[in-house]
């Protein structure tokens, strides 16, 4: 174990480390794969991030919701990073980087100058923001992500980069 993990496990309460130890992860095997069909260079890139973050005029994702709130957030490719509000129920982790820079989270300036450098062929014209604390995430995988899905393809999207909080 690497010394930086030792001490973020040492910082963790027990209660959590032992909820993570049996925590009944689920597998996917095997992962879905697509190659992809043309040169990034040419690529419409996207945004899913699970970090919760929203629009002032975006309700914030449900803390209360039984098994996690397994809505999305559509996030427009102009918006400015710094108009983001950081909703995300979990105390389980440090928010001090989202606060400091959201694009450790939801790199929205970094894909533009992805754009702009000619790395990738565009931008996609909204982005999706999930809450990662999902402990049942049965109705994402059966409807939500499907509708994620289909949304992503009817813009174009031919990646979506994941930034899992």
């Amino acid at each position: 174990m690497t010394e930086g993990v030792r001490d973020v496990a040492a910082q963790t309460p027990m209660e959590i480390r032992a909820f993570m130890r049996m925590y009944p992860w689920r597998r996917i095997d095997p992962v879905p794969w697509a190659p992809l069909g043309k040169p990034l260079s040419e690529c419409r890139v996207a945004l899913v991030s699970s970090a919760a973050q929203v629009l002032p005029d975006q309700a914030p994702f449900d803390a209360d919701a039984k098994g996690g709130d397994c809505t999305f957030r559509l996030i427009p490719s102009d918006t400015d990073a710094g108009s983001f509000r950081d909703t995300h129920p979990s105390t389980h982790f440090d928010h001090a980087g989202l606060t400091a820079d959201l694009n450790v989270a939801f790199p929205i300036d970094r894909i533009r100058e992805l754009a702009a450098s000619g790395r990738i062929g565009g931008v996609a014209p909204r982005h999706l923001s999930f809450c990662g604390a999902i402990t049942a995430p049965g109705r994402l995988r059966k409807e939500t992500a499907p509708q994620a899905a289909e949304l992503l393809a009817g813009d174009g999207v031919d990646v979506a980069l994941l930034f899992p909080v």
